[in-house]
């Protein structure tokens, strides 16, 4: 199904939402106070069909300068436009603003509609139409020949639909590989189903029972149903008209200007960096003025930073970042409209390249330059560029699809075609970056035949983001060129790690002997532990079950037991904690010969394994003690 969303503009009063009733049979103005005024105050919906497989959706724009803001929340998401010009009125300031903001919003296809032709002679709706074309022209559009039109007598309208026809046979199909994006222009609740937003969607497809993301409010909420002209859809994709039925969030949270999108795709940020044109007859536009940005559907107020540039003159184009009072998301590629607050009128507009998270240098070479190609460069090459530009810190897939408003499915295949290597985690490096640092590494832990931390190993590495860093590692370990153990990293030496286990399974050897012979009264750990290798033997028994380490936490002594001292004292202290009312601490030191040095560490030991509970100033059996006892007696049955 070809389908093209195409919006309805011109000047107030010049008949466009009758010629949208002319041609699809419904009358979009729904307010009250619209039917009694005679204009169009909201945006209006309408669509036919062309054939058995096109679609043509029109969204009327208000036209009078107080509803500007509303006619651009209906222009995000445009196809082309249908410029709509009276015949005995012509070319009025409105028609000349609802124009220059089709340009702004990169729209390039248009169709004409010269309307109330029964008022006028031929000659005089020529001239309207003639002076329509030269406007559309001059503003970049390529517009169809113009359709002479008349609502009240149905005279051109067969015509306008086959010319409409005949845009929406040139309409490319939206790719669906980008960043799901619907700016909300409606929210309302319907009797039975709850809150509902309607929008153009873009980007990528949305399912019933997809989790999209509300902003600026930062709230996750799920589709209900879906539907598009009010038909229930499993799938709405990318440029249609669709009405989102919302759960998990109330219609009272719902507005204009607030925007869904895919989970973890949008940041908020308030700079947002654009490439800006300013309009052919706008005064200076001067860096630090504040202005009114209309993006999606939201208007935001903004202060003006021009990059490179201290002003921008009529026509001309540049680089400026936006700082916005109040936090945004959009995807890269969204085209924002710049308005004078007083006295309200459109001065320029263009794309936003990057949702920034600071501010740029106004006059940085390296940032200028970044800027042209994000302006000018196809995706595969951007990401080239940026991957080059990030060095040796690399960058992530989240970024580069953030910075080219694609789905990282999309980014990924455009990496394989590209000198690069992708992690696990996401991480993007430049294999120029990354072979080098293959080479470097080995020599830098050669140095350090202890090995060195991989904090350590950073730091002698300047501008190696961690993530590569990681990657580097990940392919040298399994090289079997890097080696890590406990938790520093260093070069394998086969033959020295040989001997040097075996050293270490000596000393563990000894020290246990030392503490078997010693029972209840061991050395001090200082006297044991007196160099790393003795503090690795001391682990490793430790980590083996072979040695016991306890507290005194009364006073902070450690202490170091053989199990078999251990599993001593319990067989000695077994029938003695069974007498009531227990054994004092005295007691229990003499039953085993040991000073308090020894019990205090030996007894907290015996309280964690629950061996002895402590009750008052004497202990008790524990848990840990009945299955000794139990234990004991099956032995001497």
């Amino acid at each position: 199904m070809t389908r093209l969303v195409l919006g309805v503009i011109g000047h107030i009063d010049h008949g466009k939402t009758a010629l949208v009733g002319a041609l699809t049979g419904h009358d979009t103005d729904r307010l009250a106070e619209e039917k009694r005024r005679g204009i169009s105050i909201e945006l209006g919906f309408a669509h036919f069909k062309v054939g058995s497989d096109t679609v043509i959706d029109l969204i009327d724009m208000p036209g009078h300068e107080r509803f500007v803001r509303t006619m651009v929340a209906g222009a995000t998401g445009l196809d082309a436009v249908l410029l709509v010009v009276a015949a005995n009125e012509g070319v009025m300031p409105q028609t000349v603003e609802h124009v220059d903001i089709a340009s702004l919003l990169g729209l390039r296809r248009a169709a004409v509609a010269v309307t109330k032709t029964d008022l006028v002679t031929p000659e005089e709706a020529e001239r309207a139409a003639k002076d329509a074309l030269q406007l559309l022209v001059r503003c970049g559009l390529d517009p169809l020949p113009p359709v002479m039109t008349s609502s009240s007598t149905a005279r051109g309208i067969a015509e306008l639909r086959q010319a409409l026809a005949t845009l929406a046979a040139r309409q490319r199909p939206r790719a669906e590989d980008g960043l799901a994006f619907l700016p909300i222009d409606r929210s309302f609740s319907m009797p039975g189903h709850g809150p509902v937003v309607t929008g153009t969607l873009r980007g990528a497809a949305v399912s019933v029972a997809d989790a999209l993301e509300l902003f600026p409010a930062r709230r996750t909420v799920r589709v209900r149903a879906a539907q598009v002209h009010g038909v229930g859809i499993a799938t709405a994709k990318p440029g249609q008209r669709v009405a989102l039925n919302l759960r998990d969030i109330e219609t009272a949270d719902l507005r204009r200007g607030m925007a869904l999108a895919a989970p973890d795709t949008l940041t908020l940020t308030e700079w947002l960096t654009m490439s800006i044109h300013a309009v052919s007859d706008a005064a200076p536009l001067r860096n630090g003025i504040r202005l009114r940005a209309m993006a999606g559907t939201d208007e935001l107020d903004v202060r003006l930073r021009l990059l490179g540039r201290d002003a921008l003159e009529a026509g001309q184009m540049g680089f400026a970042q936006l700082h916005c009072a109040e936090p945004v998301a959009l995807p890269a590629g969204e085209h924002l409209i710049l308005r004078l607050p007083s006295p309200s009128r459109t001065i320029a507009g263009g794309r936003l390249l990057e949702s920034a998270t600071r501010r740029l240098r106004r006059n940085d070479a390296g940032a200028l330059a970044r800027l042209e190609d994000l302006h000018s460069l196809p995706p595969a090459r951007l990401i080239a560029a940026e991957v080059q530009r990030c060095g040796p810190a690399g960058t992530t897939l989240r970024h580069l699809s953030q910075l080219c408003a694609l789905a990282p499915a999309r980014i990924l295949a455009l990496l394989q075609t590209l000198p690069v290597a992708v992690t696990p985690a996401g991480a993007v490096v430049s294999q120029a970056e990354l072979d080098p640092l293959l080479s470097r590494i080995p020599l830098l832990l050669e140095r350090h035949t202890s090995g060195v931390t991989r904090e350590k190993l950073l730091s002698t590495l300047p501008g190696t983001g961690p993530a590569v860093l990681d990657e580097a590692l990940g392919r040298l370990q399994a090289r079997g060129v890097v080696s890590e153990r406990g938790g520093r990293l260093l070069i394998p030496r086969p033959d020295a790690d040989l001997a040097r286990a075996r050293a270490e399974a000596q000393l563990a050897s000894r020290i246990e002997e030392t503490l078997r012979r010693s029972g209840l009264t061991p050395p001090n750990p200082s006297e044991i532990v007196t160099d790393s290798a003795s503090k690795r033997a001391v682990d490793r028994l430790l980590r083996a079950g072979a040695l016991v380490h306890t507290v005194d936490r009364a006073k902070g002594r450690e202490m170091l037991f053989h199990r078999d001292a251990i599993q001593e004292a319990r067989r000695r202290l077994a029938p003695l904690l069974e007498r009531p009312p227990g054994l004092l601490v005295t007691e229990i030191g003499a039953a085993l010969g040991i000073s308090r040095k020894y019990s205090m560490p030996l007894l907290d030991h015996l309280d964690t394994i629950r061996f002895t509970r402590r009750v008052n100033d004497r202990r008790v059996p524990g848990a840990g003690a009945m299955q000794t006892m139990n234990s004991t007696t099956n032995r001497s049955r």
